[in-house]
């Protein structure tokens, strides 16, 4: 078995995956004051929650974000496995054509999210990613990742919301009835969820219409789950994309 890990802004997915099968998936807090020990303990508390055993890890695979955090990480999981971890970035092989103007700079998950996505589906592709960010990304007809766009996510934009006016209340991030509120917490769930939503439509219709064909659209992330059903355009909503792109590209570099 390998141990995958995804460290968001918010949150770190751990994933177990033997072969093509996902063992198990849990979520930590990304907390950047924690230290190397104290995320040594939290993964061994995951380990014994769905019984692995240490000595059964053959390896492991980080993308991260967070630099700080990515640090920290590698140092736990090798006090945890005694195996450095293989880390998405320079001098890791993913196979993938980044044709834009600074490749250095496409972030890891975006990447992972990519290089999954194209395992599965045949391009083109517009492969979205929803956690702290909105991000998209395409993948013209010869699988080349040529760009994209990055905007505020749901919490992001609920919580600038609720924090800048006193007078709004906090709400759960439900499905609303519709899109004129009757009511302010109403009112508010149909800018958010809903207003999301038709972002994601438009921004699909115009990055179709830039390229001149259509595509087939992937979609991830923990709130995208939520947004999905209520946008127009067809969606392949995949929560373990970024799981299955890890471990791919730690088998494909072992091999290699």
């Amino acid at each position: 078995m390998i141990l995958v890990v995804d460290i968001g802004n918010s949150n770190v997915v751990i994933g177990g995956v033997e072969g093509e099968k996902i063992l198990f998936e849990a979520r930590l807090r990304t907390d950047a004051t924690k230290t190397s020990d104290e995320y040594t303990i939290d993964l061994k508390n995951i380990l014994d929650i769905y019984n692995v055993s240490r000595e059964g890890i053959e390896g492991s695979i980080i993308a991260s974000v967070v630099p700080q955090v990515l640090n920290t990480f590698q140092t736990a999981l090798m006090k945890l496995t005694g195996k450095k971890a293989l880390v998405v970035g320079p001098g890791l092989k993913t196979g993938l054509n980044i044709a834009i103007d600074n490749p250095s700079q496409t972030g890891a998950d975006l990447v992972v999210g990519a290089v999954a996505a194209l395992r599965e589906h045949k391009a083109p592709l517009i492969v979205i990613d929803m956690g702290t960010a909105t991000t998209m990304v395409v993948l013209d007809k010869n699988g080349a990742l040529i760009g994209g766009s990055i905007s505020p996510g749901v919490k992001i934009s609920l919580d600038a919301l609720t924090g800048g006016t006193a007078l709004l209340p906090g709400l759960q991030l439900d499905q609303p009835k519709r899109a004129i509120g009757r009511n302010t917490t109403d009112c508010m769930r149909s800018g958010i969820m809903l207003g999301t939503a038709c972002m994601l439509d438009g921004m699909i219709a115009r990055m179709e219409e830039e390229l001149g064909y259509k595509t087939t659209v992937i979609v991830t992330g923990g709130i995208a789950k939520f947004v999905v059903p209520m946008c127009r355009r067809e969606m392949i909503y995949d929560k373990d994309l970024l799981v299955k792109g890890l471990a791919a590209l730690y088998r494909e570099n072992k091999r290699s």
